[in-house]
Order: structure tokens, then sequence, then C-alpha cells
């Protein structure tokens, strides 16, 4: 029978446990988007995760939306994501880094020259972001021309190739949090009239490229999709979010992806009896799990692997925690995003 502590396979990785840690956005990285020296620290405290998914990491500088947010597109970034890379695996850990392009969620003060921030149509969302000088108001984006998308792919790709020489494990692409994968994917932001709007196939076009472009390049047994349908986050709206996720569900087969990764929040069904049937790979699923219900679903089959957020974030030891049935710390939630060591690398493991 399944449990927390059984080995699985995903992908070409063994993992030795199917506790994956979540993509979660920490805000310490420069303002160059280079990765801190806390970082390694941070990451490498909790390598005893089956698999660890990075924060969400800028493919390129036109995809920055937050604040001291990394990306992986310079020498600088590469060499720094190398340091992460190599502290993790020496302690026998599993790493994959989330691709997260931002889309029409961030603002000028956060790209180069100040250009306007990208999307499928010039809608603005509603909402602010956090920049340098705090909470900004998010703006009327640019609209990507058919040749602008297939640069934005491109970046995927040579984004993809650098993670594997950062010595990333693999990449998931981050298609879910109203960033820009699902910007297309979604009627109410994407409100084009070519080949990349109006029906749910058009409207899917970009997902699959990005994924075909990762898998040309990396292979796809070193690529995961995350996806949260119904989460609503960033003024994300979809006219009829089951077809549009039975849809691109569908169509991932035959890509023999390392897994899709399906996070629920507040979903008006249960997506994952809709889905899980239709994916030909390993099915991770997150949103709000205790070790109870995780334990649940892999016992009955219906999770490959499950996914801990805020539980990882403060304890570093997670797994063992759960193995022993110990007391879990709680995390302090002012600490998630402010520079520096407090609240990121401070936690203390059993016995400190």
């Amino acid at each position: 029978m399944n449990s927390l502590f059984t080995p699985v396979q995903l992908g070409r990785q063994h993992l030795s446990n199917r506790l994956v840690m979540a993509p979660m956005t920490r805000s310490r990285a420069d303002d160059a988007g280079v990765p801190s020296e806390l970082a390694v620290t941070y990451y490498a405290q909790r390598a005893g995760a089956g698999l660890i998914i990075s924060e969400g990491v800028f493919p390129a500088a036109l995809g920055k939306g937050y604040v001291r947010t990394p990306g992986i597109e310079t020498a600088a970034q590469v060499a720094a994501w190398k340091q992460v890379t190599a502290a993790v695996h020496a302690r026998g850990g599993k790493i994959f880094m989330q691709l997260m392009h931002c889309g029409r969620i961030s603002h000028p003060s956060l790209l180069p020259e100040g250009v306007l921030p990208l999307a499928p149509s010039a809608i603005k969302p509603a909402g602010q972001t956090w920049t340098a000088t705090g909470l900004q108001d998010f703006v009327t984006p640019h609209a990507l021309s058919v040749e602008e998308i297939a640069m934005v792919v491109a970046g995927y790709r040579q984004a993809a190739h650098l993670a594997i020489e950062a010595g990333f494990d693999g990449v998931e692409l981050h298609a879910a949090s109203g960033y820009l994968p699902e910007q297309f994917l979604s009627s109410g932001s994407n409100q084009r009239n070519d080949a990349y709007g109006g029906s749910v196939e058009n409207r899917a076009r970009f997902v699959l490229e990005v994924l075909a472009a990762l898998t040309a390049e990396i292979g796809g047994d070193r690529v995961g999709l995350k996806i949260s349908p119904e989460m609503n986050f960033n003024d994300i709206t979809d006219a009829n979010p089951q077809q549009t996720y039975r849809y691109l569900v569908e169509q991932l087969r035959g890509l023999d992806l390392a897994y899709l990764h399906v996070a629920l929040f507040g979903a008006s069904l249960d997506y994952h009896a809709l889905l899980r049937p239709l994916f030909d790979g390993r099915y991770l699923i997150g949103g709000g799990l205790d070790q109870q219900a995780a334990e649940a679903l892999l016992a009955d089959g219906r999770a490959d692997a499950v996914v801990f957020g805020a539980a990882f974030l403060a304890n570093p030891d997670l797994p063992e925690r759960f193995r022993l049935g110990a007391e879990l710390n709680a995390p302090h939630k002012e600490t998630f995003y402010s520079p520096g060591a407090q609240g990121y690398i401070d936690y203390p493991s059993l016995g400190a």
C-alpha cells in the first residue's frame, strides 16, 4: 500500500518518499534576480522531501512579477542556483525548478526599461503587486503579437536548458495562480481572435507549445505541470473551467511528463476525480492537506505523491516529524516575504 514513506518514480527521478515540497515565493533574491546564500541553507535544510519544487523562477526578465524574486537567465543566476542544487544533492535530495512567468501580474518598475507587462490581451487585472516601493496597482498590459509569443516560448526553452545546467533534476511549468500560461488558458483574460484565443483549443495552445518546447529541450521525464482550476487568484476567471481543464489534460497524453501537479483551493467540484483518469502519468495533489488527508489520498490511489507548502516552510524536517508523529512548528506569515534569515532558515528542527 502506498504511504508517505514508500518510494516512487517521477519521470527519471527515483524519490525516497512521496512528500513533495511545494513551490513557495520567499522574496529573498537580490535586485538582479540572483538567489542569496541563504537560499543554499534554506533548500538544503528541506532535502528530506522526496522532491523539492523551487520557488517560482522567472524564465526571462520580462516575466518577473514581484520584488526580490529569482531568475534563470544570467550567468550569475545560474552560478547561484548551482550552489543550491549541489547542497540539496549532497543531502540526498531531488529538486525541480518552477518556471513562473507572471505575465500581466507585474509592474513596469519591475521590468527592464520600465516596459509594460506582457499578456495575451490588453486587459488590466484588478489588484496590486509588491514592488521596491510597496504595493502598486496593476497596469494595462501589452498584448503579445504572434511573433512575440514565439519569443516567450523560446525563453522558456532556454530557461529549462539553464536549469539543467544549474543542476536541477527537472522543471515545473507554473500554469496556475493567474500567471501568463493561465492568462492564455482562461477566457476572462484571453480575448484574442487569432490562433491563441477564442476556442478552448486555441486558448490551450500557448501552454501546450511551452510544454512541447520544454520536453524537446530536456525530455518529458524531466518536466512537470502545475494547474489549479478555479483558484481564481490574480483576477483570473474562465467561463467553463471544467471544459478547459478537461481539454488541457487530455492533450498531455503522449508527452510522458514526469507529473501533473493539481492544487485545489475552493473549487466547485472535485477536479481530481475529473482529471486523474485523463492523465497517463504520476499525479500530485496539493492544497491545504494535513498528514491524515495525505495518507488517505495515497492509500486510495488518488495521488502518487502529495504536496505540502507552509508545513515545509516552517518545518525543515517535515518528513521526520510526520514519521514520528511529532508536533509541527507554526509558520509565521509576517516573515513569508520579508528579506533576511528570520522566518526563512531559523525554523528549528527536532532536537535543535
